[in-house]
């Protein structure tokens, strides 16, 4: 099978039938940090490893917020699965189905859609099922045709696009009312994702306005709704309360219970009477388990994730193992009876180094190690220079807190070479102004080639005018 089905079948024809076959769905946090820890740990000929992931890299999503705000390039925010993973198999492909019964998985790659074959099956011995989650949409009427994710480095990047080019239009336009939609931002969901976007957009935007000549920052409107009483539940009352008030004095309108009831037609309904004409709603409310966990004969809790023990093995399952968003694992140094983590980086990145460590274990018949996890603290970036953190029973704010949000960061991305690139790119970011520009056009390639070679218009709009 030609592509990436090739590659698969050229890494299981060089092992041996005798050596185990270890698959791990999925190339985030979990997906990478446990391959890492299994081909360091694994000797050689010890088993075969084999990544299946729909992008070929991971996406370090604590610095999308930076990505969006033209603090870091998108391409040090991801890191390329086969350059790290250079003793495993990396296959480009997503998993549609797990038959775990026997040992299947149902899988289709880019070459088998290509080709016509369609999905198909791959055997294995030892199952990491590590997916993630995907963004928790509600059945909101316009959501799905007008709003914007804040999950992926290509939202990230295109967002920030999208924003300044409402700048343009608010700009270039006479009509007061597209003026006020175009300068209007809604942004849903008051935690990590929803906080720290909102709170370094605005801050990129206003940086912004000094380069147009009749729209200022008091121009702009950012709205910030969340259904709780409250946001960033990750960390304490305090700092919840201090990042609301820096927030709301920055002109940032911060609506608490609240929830979007209606986008269609460019308006968001807000639940407590508000209509806001606005072209720009991004949706950052939770994440739920991958849908690929329907497609499972494996243990599943109330919510959806996957059964685990503190082992990270599959509840009551034999050679499966689960760890990450998409896992239900109990939080053994909880207060309370059956807790189980929350989803976030933290525990993925540090689960991963215990699973990587148990599935080795199990294969040479040694004890297992259960997961505890040891609180580290919690951070928010609210912009540049700007910032809340909780750590060790301390509590710091502003620059000492962004910088700390930071260093964090930094440490937990993976490889030297990146973080030494990531450095180097706050390092000059800090010694010259802010690059400020939209490259939306990325996102349509071929559109004025297409303009040129059909004689017309393409179907996004009028192409771009040359340099002559």
């Amino acid at each position: 099978m030609p592509g990436e089905d090739a590659a698969l079948e050229e890494a299981r024809a060089s092992v041996p039938r005798s050596v185990p076959r270890i698959l791990l769905v999925g190339g985030g946090y979990v997906g990478l940090y446990t391959a890492l820890g299994l081909q360091r740990a694994l000797g050689a000929g010890e088993a075969e490893v084999t990544v299946v992931s729909p992008d070929p890299y991971m996406t370090y999503q604590p610095f999308l917020p930076e990505a969006a705000a033209g603090n870091i390039s998108p391409r040090h925010v991801v890191v390329p699965l086969r350059a790290v993973l250079d003793r495993c198999t990396v296959v480009v492909g997503e998993v549609t189905a797990v038959e775990h019964g026997k040992r299947t998985v149902t899988m289709k790659t880019p070459a088998s859609a290509e080709d016509g074959s369609g999905t198909f099956e791959r055997e294995y011995d030892e199952l990491v099922l590590a997916p993630g989650s995907v963004a928790r949409t509600l059945p909101v009427p316009g959501l799905a045709g007008h709003g914007l994710g804040f999950r992926t480095v290509e939202e990230a990047i295109g967002l920030r696009n999208h924003v300044i080019e409402q700048l343009d239009i608010a700009s270039s336009t006479r009509d007061p009312a597209v003026r006020d939609a175009a300068l209007t931002f809604v942004f849903v969901g008051g935690g990590f994702a929803g906080v720290e976007a909102i709170a370094v957009l605005e801050d990129m935007a206003r940086y912004t306005t000094r380069y147009y000549h009749n729209v200022t920052a008091d121009d702009l409107r950012w709205v910030l709704v969340e259904a709780a009483g409250r946001i960033l539940p990750e960390v304490d009352e305090e700092m919840a309360h201090y990042a609301v008030r820096e927030l709301r004095g920055r002109g940032i309108d911060v609506r608490l219970e609240t929830r979007l009831d209606s986008c269609e037609d460019r308006v968001a309904q807000l639940s407590d009477g508000t209509r806001l004409p606005t072209r720009t709603l991004v949706w950052t409310a939770g994440v739920r388990p991958h849908p690929v966990l329907d497609a499972t004969d494996l243990p599943r809790d109330a919510r959806g994730r996957l059964a685990c023990t503190p082992f990270l093995s599959v509840a009551g399952t034999e050679h499966a193992w689960a760890a990450g968003d998409a896992a239900a694992v109990p939080d053994l140094t909880a207060a309370e009876p059956g807790a189980t983590c929350s989803p976030g980086a933290q525990h993925a990145v540090r689960q991963a180094g215990v699973l990587a460590a148990n599935i080795v274990a199990s294969l040479r018949g040694e004890p297992l190690q259960a997961y505890r996890h040891t609180y580290a603290g919690s951070f928010a970036s609210l912009g540049l220079h700007k910032g809340v953190a909780h750590v060790r029973g301390r509590r710091l704010t502003g620059c000492p807190a962004w910088l700390l949000h930071r260093a964090y960061h930094l440490s937990r991305v993976p490889t030297v070479n990146r973080k030494a690139r990531v450095l180097a790119e706050w390092t000059l970011s800090g010694l010259f102004k802010r690059e400020i520009v939209s490259l939306g056009s990325l996102e349509h390639p071929r559109a004025e080639f297409e303009t040129a070679a059909g004689g017309g218009e393409p179907p996004d709009g009028p192409a771009r005018t040359g340099d002559g």
